[in-house]
């Protein structure tokens, strides 16, 4: 048999109920699912922490696990030697001690990682796979470099979040090639972070409709008053937020305006005419999940489908072993499990969003997102059961955040230089 994959880990921070800690932690402990705990198919031979953090568990975990940690992305790529020594990239840029934009992006050095992994691959002619967790970047330039970088350097790639691979009640997939002529996502919680997984959310359903995906021309985030006075006025249907409301399990069946604050609504005119909506329902625990639903003419009436994305918050993270299993899939077959360019296109979107919300709400256009695709037609790893069970609710063993530990960060260079940490 082949030896496993070798795998370097890139993470901003590693913290319990970070990213690295629910998605990386999997890559060294296994991936507890519904149909049992899957052994890891790859093996993680390095790490590279950007901050330690003052509840750090990823140093206890490179002890426990004898995994290296390098004070450089290069030498974590080469194992501290000349040349590259991995076999694929697991970037996590998420959480951590980082500054806002003026429009309030967290400045999360993805770009940064990416661009560094891509000079270590370059320098080898020997294009691996390399994963980027949730949206490519804060600003659409460096995403769109990354995008053609990748292209350029011929660099298997993919990028996204756990929202598509999780539970769904029902178990619900846009048709491939059925029409929809509107389409909501509910989302809640922070208007970046949890705004990107509501787009998502809504594009990884829309993007299977008649034609494929054809681009998104103009961009609204409305806040406040203004989100139900877009509804009254008909930009937005309350009968599809209230269609999905009804879809969540707990939930509060439908919309109640008064019980919302600081409500948002992305309001995003496809190219096609289709007409995509988020709605973001605050953070004060109205909704703790996503819930999807779309409308399609159906002869003389209306056809309305709904369901509910069901994230596991026990102390597993479900949601992110089927996460983790998928990138396993295209780190061992070098195929993105779905397009990069969904990925590239809701990064754009969000930007758009955060422009709009810094101006009051105008109207943003969009002609550099008018581009299209075509979705990938195989169903990711994603559990069939419309709740978490079995191995997916039992708890694994972690060590407790802030214990001391003898992991040292290694400090040299391919020349022996000294590297140390950013931030």
């Amino acid at each position: 048999m082949s030896p496993p994959l070798r795998v370097a880990i890139i993470a901003t921070t590693w913290f319990p109920n970070s990213h690295a800690g629910v998605l990386a932690t999997k890559f060294l402990t296994g991936f507890p699912t519904d149909e049992g705990l899957v052994p890891p198919r790859t093996c993680v031979v390095s790490l590279y922490i950007d901050q330690i953090h003052e509840r750090d568990v990823g140093l206890q975990l490179a002890e426990q696990y004898d995994i290296p940690v390098f004070g450089s992305i290069r030498a974590a790529l080469t194992l501290g030697g000349k040349a590259l020594a991995v076999d694929a990239v697991l970037i996590i840029g998420e959480h951590g001690d980082y500054p806002l934009t003026p429009l309030g992006q967290e400045m999360l050095p993805r770009r940064w990682f990416f661009e560094q992994v891509c000079s270590v691959i370059a320098e080898s002619g020997r294009g691996i796979p390399v994963f980027s967790d949730k949206h490519l970047a804060y600003r659409w330039h460096d995403a769109k470099w990354m995008y053609e970088e990748a292209r350029r350097l011929e660099i298997p790639f993919w990028a996204g979040s756990s929202i598509p691979v999780t539970w769904r009640r029902p178990n619900y997939q846009h048709p491939s090639g059925e029409p929809v002529d509107e389409a909501l996502c509910i989302s809640f919680h922070m208007l970046e972070r949890y705004g990107f997984h509501g787009l998502e959310g809504l594009q990884c359903q829309v993007e299977h409709r008649a034609g494929g995906e054809s681009g998104v021309h103009s961009v609204t985030c409305l806040s406040g008053d203004h989100v139900w006075q877009a509804a009254d006025a008909g930009q937005w249907s309350q009968k599809l937020a209230d269609a999905a409301l009804a879809a969540m399990e707990p939930g509060p069946g439908r919309l109640d305006r008064d019980a919302i604050t600081e409500p948002h609504v992305f309001l995003l005119e496809y190219t096609d005419g289709l007409r995509g909506v988020v709605l973001m329902l605050g953070d004060t625990g109205y909704v703790t999940k996503s819930a999807y639903a779309s409308r399609r003419r159906d002869g003389g009436g209306e056809t309305i489908d709904a369901f509910e994305y069901h994230t596991d918050l026990g102390p597993n993270h479900g949601h992110f072993s089927y996460f983790g299993l998928a990138i396993e899939d295209f780190f061992m077959e070098g195929v993105p499990q779905s397009p990069v360019e969904r990925t590239l296109l809701t990064t754009g979107i969000l930007e758009a969003v955060m422009i709009s919300h810094d101006r009051d709400g105008a109207r943003v256009e969009t002609p550099h997102l008018e581009f299209g695709y075509q979705p990938t037609t195989s169903i990711l790893r994603r559990p069939s059961a419309a709740r978490p069970h079995s191995a997916t609710l039992t708890g694994l063993p972690m060590p407790e955040p802030g214990s001391t530990t003898s992991a040292k960060i290694l400090p040299v260079g391919r020349d022996g230089t000294q590297y140390g940490q950013r931030g």
